[in-house]
């Protein structure tokens, strides 16, 4: 099989968000709610749908983004039980955090991106996330290497739906079958697998790897190369 495409998903994959910002963000709101902060990803997810307030979940450009990340602050205070100030709170969160060195790229990322480049790929990046996917790849200085960018919220289907991932396919033109897929969360990467992509699952931590697990990008530069001896 001569592999035509990779796409990747972006955070926790390509980039990872500057600790200092979410100390920051941790700190600040445990000071205002009096109780230590978390936010796993599935709880995460969960504000995002309060922030739809019902609305539809596509937003097209920046300024729908804009709003909904305000509202999406809001209802992370609100959450935590914060009740004073909401509003200028949500907003002082939203300066802070949005698009503002708030990520950086793991350091194996722009060698593997180079690499994919030169090799003739179309590359892809699929993330479940709003219009800024590309904004925020061209403040990291990455964004040249992509041929595709494709955000759940301008696709209105978020990730492991069909929907999402063949409008990445779609994009480029290419098969799934003829196409790599890394993301660092197992039920995305199992739907990209499901779909046809070759799926890796990475995860930085790891101590013992099964046949499609990665702790490194550049293991899908092995992986490939392999194929071609």
């Amino acid at each position: 099989m001569k592999y035509k495409a990779i796409f990747f998903d972006r955070d926790g994959t390509l980039t990872y968000y500057v600790q200092e910002k979410v100390n920051w963000r941790n700190k600040i709101i445990e000071e205002w709610s009096g109780k230590p902060f978390e936010l796993p990803y599935d709880k995460m997810i969960m504000l995002f749908n309060k922030a739809k307030e019902n609305r539809p979940y596509k937003y097209k450009n920046l300024e729908d983004e804009k709003e909904f990340f305000q509202r999406y602050y809001k209802y992370l205070l609100i959450e935590e039980g914060v009740t004073e100030k909401v509003e200028a709170r949500a907003k002082l969160l939203f300066d802070e955090l949005w698009c503002n060195g708030d990520r950086a790229l793991y350091p194996e990322t722009i060698e593997v991106l180079e690499y994919f480049k030169n090799k003739g790929f179309k590359i892809g990046v699929i993330s479940d996330t709003s219009p800024s996917l590309q904004y925020s790849l061209e403040q990291l200085g990455i964004a040249k290497y992509f041929d595709s960018f494709i955000a759940s919220s301008l696709v209105g289907a978020g990730k492991p739906s069909p929907v999402i991932f063949n409008a990445a396919l779609d994009s480029v033109g290419v098969k799934a079958e003829e196409s790599l897929y890394v993301d660092d969360y197992k039920p995305e990467a199992d739907g990209a697998r499901e779909q046809g992509f070759t799926t890796f699952l990475i995860d930085r931590n790891l101590k013992e790897k099964t046949e499609w697990e990665i702790s490194n990008l550049k293991e899908i530069i092995d992986f490939v190369e392999k194929l071609e001896k």
